[in-house]
């Protein structure tokens, strides 16, 4: 009887991988897991994460396994992220070698690493905030393309560095985000819809196909801002690459949760948040893909009850299924969207650790395991 049980759930753990629809179908089987696993948690909870909660502070830089969020409820977010937009910088490289720590500290604790890459203009050399346009010389064929390659091999460098021993960590990577923007070099007006699907799916061809990584999960990400949600499915599939380049649906929504700039009321905020959160929730079901809001948060966290009442009450009021959501960096105590020891939207956080719906590292296990219980 042991042996039939000990090979049904070997056979059901291989009917749930081969269900999976990741976009590379020769990723390793911890990656598959951690897709797989994705989806399922969004039905039971929604996981916490914090942009280079492991890398710095309010008040501090250096600092082993600790987090301002860990700090305050005594766990690491769920999700960590991090960005390798000035990877190949002389000065960055003390920031890359922390951050393959990180991902590997993180792993083994069983939590989930995501990277955005906030990558340099490739005509100018300078910032991702330089607009000079760029995107039709880097793709086959332009001027700068062979030197485009070169980030390229970088980035797939970086990624081939994320192990454990001999083992590649899954990881959430989120290139050219918010491109319906017009404030990164890759955005809406600094080249066509049909440049930025170009590179999109060169990109991922060339990291899965060339290079051969096999542990990487790929996030789409437009910005609220520029959507328009009168006709919110098709405005957010602006640009879009086509399921079989994309793997998670991703949001960046800083609109929606009490910025001043907007100048909607409270309660109109939280209906188009609402209203927002449930199209790519939507979406994802549809396309058999992971929805995530993957940035948010208000700045300084100048509403104490922020994290409940904006991001929680209406997510977990309306039933909708996101895999997580992450906050932004923790630079200062004025650029801070998580809390630190002291600060006034702290008691607030600790509701929203303490709330079951909210899932921390010490809440979950097995993402990498298919057919397992994920929350503890």
């Amino acid at each position: 009887m042991k042996v039939i049980l000990i090979c049904l759930a070997l056979v059901s753990g291989s009917l749930l991988l081969s269900a999976q629809t990741l976009i590379d179908k020769n990723a390793t089987d911890k990656t598959k897991a951690l897709f797989v696993n994705l989806k399922k948690i969004s039905s039971q909870g929604i996981m916490f994460g914090h942009q280079d909660t492991d890398a710095y502070g309010v008040k501090w830089k250096e600092g082993k396994d600790r987090s301002d969020v860990k700090d305050v409820c005594g766990s690491f977010p769920a999700i960590h992220g991090w960005d390798i937009g000035n990877l190949g910088r002389p000065g960055d490289k003390k920031y890359i070698d922390k951050a393959i720590a990180g991902i590997q500290a993180t792993y083994r604790r069983g939590g989930i690493s995501t990277i955005s890459w906030h990558v340099d203009n490739p005509i100018s050399k300078r910032n991702a905030w330089d607009t000079i346009p760029a995107v039709k010389d880097i793709l086959p064929g332009g001027k700068e393309h062979a030197f485009f390659v070169t980030r390229l091999d970088a980035v797939a460098d970086f990624l081939k560095s994320c192990r454990d021993g001999d083992t590649p960590i899954p990881v959430i990577f989120r290139p050219y985000h918010e491109h319906n923007g017009n404030w990164f070099w890759w955005g809406k007006g600094h080249c066509t819809e049909q440049e930025y699907i170009a590179l999109w799916k060169f990109t991922i061809a060339y990291l899965r196909d060339t290079k051969k990584l096999r542990n990487v999960i790929y996030a789409f990400s437009p910005d609220r801002s520029r959507m328009n949600l009168q006709d919110a499915k098709a405005s957010y599939l602006y640009a879009y690459p086509g399921d079989d380049y994309v793997d998670m649906l991703g949001l960046d929504d800083y609109m929606d949760v009490g910025v001043e700039w907007n100048k909607k009321s409270a309660t109109e905020q939280q209906q188009d948040f609402v209203t927002v959160m449930r199209t790519i929730s939507s979406l994802a079901k549809e396309r058999n893909k992971v929805a995530a809001l993957t940035e948010t948060g208000l700045e300084g966290v100048t509403n104490p009850q922020w994290f409940t009442q904006v991001i929680l009450d209406p997510l977990k009021a309306n039933n909708i299924e996101v895999a997580y959501v992450l906050v932004w960096r923790n630079a200062n105590e004025k650029h801070h969207y998580a809390p630190y020891k002291g600060h006034t939207s702290e008691k607030d956080f600790m509701r929203f650790y303490e709330d079951k719906h909210s899932l921390f590292e010490s809440d979950i296990q097995n993402m990498y395991v298919p057919g397992k219980t994920l929350i503890k």
